[in-house]
């Protein structure tokens, strides 16, 4: 599958109706082609059942630069995968990507992908922790919706939950950030985690709530 091949199959899917409707929601500033989201799946998984890892590193990436939205997503859901052996690439890939977020459904899109990698190999929290003191507020972001996955487990490992613990640190540090992506992220990672670890929300809203704002405090306790 080449990148032009690739492009083809996307553009053959343009809804220009929907495209034009995805410029006003999004609003971050380049082409949009009005292709779903599950269309774009579908065309990531044949793609992805052709290649070899090396080989969809090198297609997301050419995807990702073309900087046309849906290409932007299929790029990552190529890379959407729990198990890949030899994932350094994918990681790096990912990683490289992290600084050109501007938009959330992009980035979360790539975040989906990027935790995945994460679970894989922990060790990489530690590049992640660097993104928390960006002054770039996606990518600080990011660092929450990355690593979503760990407000998920039914039965954490006491790894698991120093990471837990680790990421709480992190969204403390954004509690008292005003800018409502970041606020909207906090309460996402705590909400998420409530279903699994309901005494860490607790604990954690006793601790900061009154630093969030009044919607993300509502919102990280509404299954508590």
């Amino acid at each position: 599958m080449t990148p032009e091949a690739a492009l083809d199959e996307i553009r053959a899917k343009a809804d220009p109706e929907r495209a034009a409707g995805a410029v006003a929601y999004h609003k971050a500033p380049r082409v949009y082609l009005g292709v779903s989201v599950p269309e774009i799946t579908d065309l990531a998984k044949t793609w992805r059942a052709g290649l070899d890892v090396p080989g969809r590193v090198a297609l997301a990436d050419t995807l990702w630069q073309t900087d046309i939205h849906e290409a932007r997503i299929a790029a990552a859901k190529l890379l959407t995968q729990a198990r890949i052996r030899d994932d350094e690439g994918v990681w790096a890939l990912i990683a490289s990507w992290v600084p050109d977020f501007d938009g959330w459904a992009i980035a979360d899109h790539a975040c989906d992908a990027g935790g995945r990698r994460l679970v894989a190999d922990p060790s990489r929290l530690d590049e992640v922790e660097g993104w928390t003191t960006s002054p770039d507020m996606w990518v600080r972001r990011a660092a929450l919706v990355i690593t979503l996955p760990w407000t998920k487990q039914n039965h954490p490992t006491p790894q698991d939950l120093a990471i837990r613990d680790r990421v709480l640190g992190w969204a403390a540090g954004y509690a008292d950030d005003r800018n409502w992506f970041i606020q909207k992220a906090i309460a996402w990672w705590l909400r998420d985690l409530s279903k699994h670890d309901p005494e860490r929300t607790r604990a954690f809203l006793e601790t900061h709530g009154a630093r969030l704002k009044p919607f993300a405090r509502k919102e990280a306790g509404k299954y508590l």
